[in-house]
């Protein structure tokens, strides 16, 4: 069962209401701004609603559910339809069956059962349904040598991912204020977690404790709460009681939600 706080009313109500294995989702771009159409303007301001509805439909797909996502856009220039593309890619945010339906409840073949939108936007036709509303993010001034992020950059020597994990860490609902330190922290804390779970991954497989997977599932069907997961994450991590091949498995499995490419290291260990 995958609950969700309705805006509307505050009340945590199951998505697909109907005894359905489909979960149609609308999912809504904030409106970018002016700008040259070469992506400038597109960052983690835009981003955080398609973020939140990826870990929709991977919270839904892990719960047995089928997904379908469209992705409602305001007028793009072509340029600026494939910045947009570019930085999905690099935040990890899959492909919508969909992008810029005029039409969302055509293309997903029936009226949406969730609409992800910005706070305070009241989409057209989304009377039935229910409502999920992404907190704002604003961006701090930069720092010395630890600049705000822009446009992730498939390019770029940092690693994007870090933008994902600085937007997760907080309840989708709570304002994100992105500083260059906060975002320094994020890259720590995936290259600490990478290493850590190439290191775990030479050790036997065990299984992922039942405890563990039981309060990750819960956290993740009761509103998305995927700051609770990290959180248990973290601390996992420091445990001395679960063995490492267990501790492998469980950030391997919960980052089919979270997707921030743990496993990538797995089998580029350092030297001893």
């Amino acid at each position: 069962m995958l609950r969700i706080t309705d805006t509307r009313t505050g009340h945590l109500v199951e998505v697909p209401a109907a005894p359905r294995h489909l979960l149609r989702s609308r999912v809504q771009l904030p409106d970018i701004g002016t700008g040259a159409d070469t992506g400038i303007g597109l960052g983690p301001v835009h981003l955080r609603v398609p973020l939140i509805g990826d870990v929709l439909a991977r919270t839904a797909e892990l719960n047995g559910l089928q997904v379908i996502t469209v992705l409602t856009t305001p007028e793009l220039t072509p340029d600026r339809a494939r910045a947009l593309d570019r930085v999905m890619a690099v935040l990890g945010i899959h492909p919508p069956a969909v992008v810029g339906a005029h039409r969302p409840d055509a293309a997903l073949g029936g009226p949406a059962d969730v609409h992800v939108v910005s706070e305070g936007t009241h989409p057209a036709g989304a009377e039935g349904g229910a409502l999920i509303e992404v907190g704002r993010v604003t961006t701090a001034p930069p720092t010395p040598d630890l600049p705000v992020p822009g446009t992730p950059d498939p390019a770029d020597t940092a690693d994007p991912l870090a933008v994902r994990l600085l937007l997760l860490t907080s309840p989708y609902r709570t304002p994100v204020t992105v500083t260059g330190a906060a975002l320094a922290e994020a890259r720590r804390t995936l290259r600490d977690w990478r290493r850590s779970v190439a290191d775990w991954a030479q050790e036997p497989s065990r299984p992922i404790p039942a405890d563990l997977l039981r309060q990750s599932y819960a956290a993740l069907a009761e509103d998305l709460d995927v700051a609770a997961v990290l959180a248990l994450l973290a601390e996992l991590a420091d445990r001395s009681d679960v063995p490492p091949g267990a501790k492998f498995e469980t950030f391997a499995h919960l980052d089919r939600v979270l997707g921030l490419d743990l496993a990538r290291d797995v089998g580029h260990q350092r030297p001893s």
